[in-house]
């Protein structure tokens, strides 16, 4: 899976932000286009933590055209992250109660992809499991060390944008790192995974 480079805009304070949102709600596309580039990566982190990762990147665009859609249903524009945080989880859950199994079909592939292929796979195997545990671990603590650490958000990014307080962040980050750190000791013993 190839992802797409978000565009990282200057900090935006809370006056700006709600004045992006207001303007997004009367139609201003490039002030949407700006919120979409500000919380991309904490959609992105948020159904990582739900969703199959080949299901990610549909699912932000489908997000973000919910939210595009219900903006005028947002009744304080200073807890815009907060709302999209909850259109995404709930995104994630419609995803399960909608989804169909799919066989896998299997496409011919060339000597230099299997080649490829084999010696990437080691690391995304290892990436899976580290992934699968993140996904085990209490809803408090996925999300959080999600965004830390595949999306690369800070601690104050991460309250900022999903409307907890940087307390909270900071309490679930450290509590989750510690139990991710216990749970890839156990799953270490026969895989060899490193440890974080």
């Amino acid at each position: 899976m190839e992802r797409q480079a978000v565009t990282v805009w200057p900090v935006v304070g809370p006056r700006e932000e709600e004045a992006l949102v207001s303007a997004a709600r009367n139609g201003d596309r490039a002030a949407f286009g700006r919120l979409y580039d500000r919380y991309a990566r904490m959609v992105h982190g948020i159904l990582l933590a739900r969703v199959p990762p080949r299901e990610v990147d549909d699912l932000v665009q489908e997000v973000f055209l919910s939210a595009l859609r219900q903006l005028h249903a947002l009744r304080d524009v200073s807890r815009f992250g907060a709302w999209l945080g909850t259109i995404t989880r709930n995104r994630a859950n419609d995803y399960f109660r909608r989804a169909i199994p799919v066989e896998k079909v299997t496409e011919p592939v060339s000597e230099n992809q299997a080649e490829s292929r084999t010696t990437n796979r080691s690391a995304e195997q290892e990436a899976d499991v580290i992934l699968a545990v993140v996904r085990a671990l209490p809803e408090a603590y996925r999300e959080p060390l999600i965004l830390r650490l595949v999306e690369g958000m800070t601690g104050p990014e991460i309250a900022e944008r999903t409307g907890l307080t940087h307390g909270s962040v900071r309490v679930n980050l450290f509590r989750g790192m510690r139990l991710l750190r216990e749970k890839l000791d156990e799953a270490a013993g026969g895989q060899g995974l490193s440890a974080i």
